[in-house]
């Protein structure tokens, strides 16, 4: 008997923290699917090589996120297991890391940059690199801010690396804003309510007060949340101003309005309002990162995963000038000469792909960028057997973006020249952009990893020295050598 005594506890436990929702019986039937589901991710699959003879243009849309990364970093360093492969999304690993690449045009609120190199896992291959840098908050020309924060208080977020982690960092967050900004609490459990009405941050410990209080249980009606939410940031919307929604959640709603497809649809209506939006996942066991990234992608937002306090730190301190949209609706169009490259392939962005017509399509919903930050896409290319591309025009990155408060898109260009070079001679922000890629195709066993290994890896990025503040880029080298072992 004593043997059973055990299993008897937990089974009473798992019944005591299943969130009741009297309206849903159904679901409590299957209670060990609630309890054990796991992290949902959606499946994206990879990007295949393309011939330039059917498709010679590539579109997508910028991601700014960095949610991936900090997930899979979690599964390599607290659980010491590799993450599932659908978990990983390589351009959110790459956009992780600040870069210091330049502005220094001010015509637009966007610079570009790019090189080609030689492929490290496939001498026969060459890497393109196109890389993007958001102009820098000017703090003593910041736009007003109207911050609406919307935090999940039921009952799955009780456990120490939910709410109370989220609590910690929006109290860092009111520290950093201007006493002219003001925020407002909304929270949703079985059902949305206001807990603070829009205060000024000049009020700063009234707030954190209200963020003090909060206290988890019941069930999840998120869609509720998000329309509450959207109606308190347009009551005290900011013309020209900066407005946005900030989510805390671990995604796992289950009132009301609860699958994908129709959140999505939800957060598309909300769209155009001139609100943006961040959203926080935390959490394990019941992640819903599939439906997360993509209210993120669908909303004008961007997504990041809180692991630790130090993440908190970055999210909400070293990062908290991307709470300010400078560029929306950002897309990329790179059209390849068949002469000069046989196929190519994105690394990443399986989920940001574009139609060619897209690209000046104005309706066409794509990524935002923040101030100061940076974003980089990676493309493998196979060149022609007859292409010589020394001091050719190789490519011509074009790219449109709208101001944030705008409908209408801007053009720029830059044209990219092959210089032959060894991946061993590109630059440090090649090395280090390019080592994260493939460290992201050799933890999926991608059939495009090569002939890469962790050793290579680590070789590639002690040949770099960027600038690291914050130490994120030394505790990648760590976690390289972390899934070696796994």
């Amino acid at each position: 008997m004593k043997s059973i005594k055990p299993i008897i506890l937990s089974f009473i436990l798992i019944l005591f923290s299943c969130e009741y929702d009297e309206t849903n019986t159904e679901s409590y039937v299957d209670f060990y699917n609630i309890e054990f589901a796991g992290d949902q991710y959606n499946e994206n699959g990879e990007n295949q090589f393309i011939s330039t003879e059917t498709i010679p243009i590539s579109t997508f849309s910028i991601d700014a996120d960095g949610a991936s990364y900090s997930n899979i970093r979690r599964y390599i360093q607290q659980d010491q297991s590799l993450p599932p492969v659908a978990a990983v999304r390589t351009e959110e690993l790459i956009n992780y890391f600040n870069l210091d690449y330049a502005y220094n045009d001010a015509t637009h609120p966007i610079n570009l940059n790019g090189e080609i190199s030689s492929c490290p896992w496939n001498t026969d291959h060459k890497l393109f690199r196109i890389g993007m840098k958001a102009k820098p908050l000017n703090l003593n020309d910041t736009q007003t801010s109207n911050f609406v924060l919307l935090i999940d208080v039921s009952g799955s977020m009780g456990s120490e690396d939910k709410l109370e982690l989220l609590k910690s960092g929006f109290k860092d967050f009111v520290d950093q804003t201007s006493d002219t900004d003001k925020i407002a609490i909304v929270t949703y459990a079985g059902s949305a309510g206001l807990v603070l009405p829009s205060t000024a941050c000049s009020n700063k410990q009234t707030i954190k007060d209200a963020i003090d209080s909060l206290g988890s249980g019941g069930s999840t009606a998120g869609a509720e949340g998000i329309i509450t939410a959207y109606d308190i940031a347009i009551e005290n919307f900011i013309t020209n101003g900066n407005n946005r929604i900030i989510i805390g959640t671990d995604g796992d709603f289950n009132v009301g309005i609860s699958n994908q497809d129709d959140l999505i649809s939800l957060i598309e209506e909300k769209r155009d309002l001139g609100v943006f939006l961040t959203v926080l996942g935390v959490g394990r066991g019941n992640l819903n990162d599939g439906t997360l990234e993509q209210i993120a992608n669908k909303g004008n937002g961007t997504y990041e995963y809180i692991d630790t306090i130090e993440q908190l730190r970055k999210v909400f301190i070293y990062d908290y000038s991307k709470f300010f949209t400078v560029a929306k609706d950002v897309k990329v169009q790179v059209e390849f000469n068949p002469e000069i490259v046989d196929t190519y392939r994105l690394i990443g962005y399986e989920n940001r792909a574009l139609n060619t017509e897209d690209f000046e399509d104005d309706t066409e919903d794509a990524g935002e960028i923040g101030a100061n930050q940076n974003i980089t896409a990676i493309y493998e290319i196979v060149p022609t057997v007859e292409a010589n591309l020394l001091n050719e025009k190789a490519f011509t990155i074009a790219v449109r973006y709208k101001l944030p408060d705008t409908d209408t898109s801007i053009p720029m260009t830059l044209d990219i020249y092959d210089q032959e070079v060894a991946f061993s001679q590109s630059s440090d922000f090649m090395k280090f952009t390019a080592s994260v890629a493939s460290f992201s195709m050799l933890i999926t066993d991608s059939e495009f990893k090569g002939d890469t290994s962790y050793s290579n890896i680590s070789n590639w990025l002690n040949q770099t020295s960027l600038s690291d503040e914050y130490n994120f880029k030394n505790q990648f080298k760590t976690i390289v050598l972390d899934a070696s072992s796994l």
